[in-house]
């Protein structure tokens, strides 16, 4: 089975530096996706199901906020892993992250080794 990887950033230079450093998964036989607005990643989530999505939460149209919550409370797509992005790192953005089902919240600046091992993990690269 393909895994399948969804990088959401309205900022193509961030898509760009998450996928240069996830660069060495596609050896690996993982296939990359990526979208600039919440309205795409939705769409591209329901065609593609991939297993691991980055999802930022600041972007025009739908916020990664709301992505999430449809993803796993009206999709219901349990098994897609959500790791929300974001600038804002305060103890109230992190609580409204579970409560819209996100998997994992990290912070940016992120280290790339944290996306990798992350991403090696839900994918089962070990």
């Amino acid at each position: 089975m393909i895994k399948k990887v969804l990088i959401v950033d309205d900022e193509a230079h961030i898509r760009m530096l998450i996928e240069q450093t996830l660069e060495e998964l596609e050896d690996e036989g993982v296939e990359f996706f990526t979208a600039e607005n919440g309205e795409d990643a939705l769409t591209l989530i329901s065609e593609e199901k991939p297993q691991l999505v980055f999802l930022d939460v600041m972007m025009p149209k739908m916020n990664g906020m709301e992505v999430c919550r449809r993803v796993k409370k009206e999709l219901l797509l349990d098994d897609v892993y959500i790791v929300l992005l974001t600038a804002k790192g305060q103890e109230i953005d992190r609580l409204k992250g579970q409560e819209v089902g996100a998997d994992v919240y990290l912070t940016k600046p992120f280290d790339p080794e944290t996306l990798l091992d992350k991403a090696r993990t839900v994918l089962e690269l070990q």
